[in-house]
């Protein structure tokens, strides 16, 4: 499993937003998402920004990382800090969260400054850094369940991951999550990708969680599927179109066929743009219906 963990992070962040802020140390306060694009500022950024309703009132900026440009971060982090406090006019806490040791570097230190030899700062970030393979497995479990898919790859060994999952299926049945407990699996099942393999992933979820015929394990694997494709469809989309308007992501995201996903994807190269390749595509689904 290689998948792209932009549309997953998304998830795992907007599950139960308030759950992050005792994970950080900070005071459990009302939370809600901001819906803040940056990508007109930085082509291809993907943020995860919540509001926190505190006194002051401030955003909590969320910027992960699981491949291998860490060491670029710190000025990237303070360009995202900069430009979310003069659109919203509020402090804003940026978080590194690195989600493996392999995307793990000495230049995140928590502080990046920009100063002329011998003199004083003239700009200055401070900003967090969660390293996930850190974090001890028992306070994830006893956490919001929010943040119950890092715990498998947590502070934890690989013989003691199918007992961190039991316990995990144990609190959300208990709790009767729902809807909510089907997308964490999801997240959590894309994510044990970053440090075990796809048989591992699968065995654990067929053993521990008897899922292997069931539709809740089918509904992981095509969520997983097309979540996978529409971030390919946006890269590639991005380097042939620039980013898309607000209207093409949202028409992309309401794509709930990965089927369909798959066929813009082979036909972004005909096409001069993200219009052209969605009316071609309506066009060729309508003529399919009327031929049939």
């Amino acid at each position: 499993m290689n998948p792209s963990y932009d549309p997953t992070l998304k998830t795992l962040v907007e599950a139960s937003p308030a759950d992050w802020l005792p994970l950080l140390g900070l005071p459990r306060k009302r939370v809600t998402v901001e819906d803040t694009d940056l990508a007109t500022v930085v082509s291809g950024a993907v943020d995860k920004v919540l509001r926190v309703h505190a006194q002051p009132e401030y955003l909590l900026h969320f910027d992960f990382q699981s491949g291998h440009d860490s060491a670029k971060l710190p000025p990237r982090l303070r360009l995202y800090n900069s430009v979310l406090d003069y659109r919203h006019d509020r402090l804003v806490l940026s978080v590194a969260v690195v989600l493996r040791p392999e995307a793990d570097s000495p230049r995140l230190t928590g502080s990046f400054e920009r100063r002329f030899p011998g003199q004083e700062p003239i700009a200055l970030l401070r900003y967090r850094v969660l390293r996930v393979w850190q974090l001890p497995v028992e306070s994830l479990l006893a956490g919001g369940v929010g943040i119950l898919p890092l715990a498998p790859i947590s502070d934890v060994s690989e013989a003691r991951v199918p007992d961190v999952i039991r316990r995990m299926k144990e609190r959300l049945s208990r709790e009767r999550r729902g809807q909510l407990a089907k997308d964490l699996w999801a997240t959590t099942y894309v994510l044990l990708g970053l440090r075990y393999s796809d048989a591992f992933a699968d065995l654990l979820f067929r053993e521990v969680l008897g899922m292997e015929e069931s539709t809740t394990y089918q509904a992981i694997v095509r969520k997983t599927r097309l979540a996978e494709a529409r971030q390919i469809l946006m890269d590639l989309g991005q380097e042939q179109f620039g980013p898309g308007d607000e209207a093409t992501v949202r028409a992309l995201n309401a794509i709930e066929d990965v089927g369909r996903v798959e066929e813009l994807i082979k036909r972004i190269l005909k096409v001069g743009s993200w219009q052209e390749l969605l009316q071609s595509t309506g066009r060729r689904r309508g003529n399919g219906r009327r031929q049939s």
